[in-house]
């Protein structure tokens, strides 16, 4: 089967078997925001755990 691109281009597998996102809300309108937040918008988060099974069946190939 083969995987969608778009799922595979933004989520990240880690070590562990976990997946990896970016956060929203950081690719425009940045000057209003606050340096503390941008540099928080710029780290990774770990996918629910709900939306793992949803996710690793978009992203295996």
């Amino acid at each position: 089967m083969k995987s969608k691109k778009g799922a595979k281009k933004r989520f990240e597998l880690t070590g562990t078997g976990k997946i990896k996102r970016r956060k929203a809300f950081f690719s425009h309108i940045l000057t209003k925001k606050s340096s503390k937040r941008k540099r928080n918008l710029k780290k990774w988060e770990i996918v629910t755990r709900e939306d793992q099974g949803r996710i690793k069946r978009l992203i295996s190939s």
